[in-house]
């Protein structure tokens, strides 16, 4: 079993920067693993924002939602089990609960490709 713990949200103002962490555990989790992080609005489907590959896959490959792309960086500490999401010139759509997510696929673009989870962090955009 993998657990998953998000920590980092909180309220900002518009324009501004967070960065979010995800602390993996357990003794079946992998750094072959991809993480990805995602996103639910208050009243919308949860939905894609970043992802990055295993580092056995071309070199910890990362891809953006088009949403962020520019503003948003995903990373990877793989000493500490630790993925990041730098977020820069926030705006208030970018308000969400913001959830980490472990695929045993070394790449993965899909929700239904990831099989573990965290509990969520709210982030809050003020304009």
């Amino acid at each position: 079993q993998v657990q998953l713990v998000e920590s980092g949200g909180q309220l900002v103002q518009a324009g501004g920067s967070l960065r979010l962490s995800c602390a993996a555990s357990g003794r079946t989790f992998s750094n072959s693993y991809a993480m990805g992080w995602f996103r639910q609005a208050p009243g919308k489907e949860r939905e894609f924002v970043a992802t990055i590959a295993a580092i056995t896959w071309t070199g910890s490959q990362t891809f953006y939602a088009d949403s962020v792309k520019g503003r948003f960086t995903i990373f990877r500490d793989n000493a500490k089990n630790t993925v990041y999401l730098q977020m820069n010139s926030l705006k208030p759509e970018d308000t969400a609960v913001y959830y980490c997510a472990a695929s045993t696929y070394p790449y993965a673009l899909a929700q239904r490709m990831y099989d573990y989870w965290g509990q969520g962090t709210q982030v809050t955009v003020s304009s």
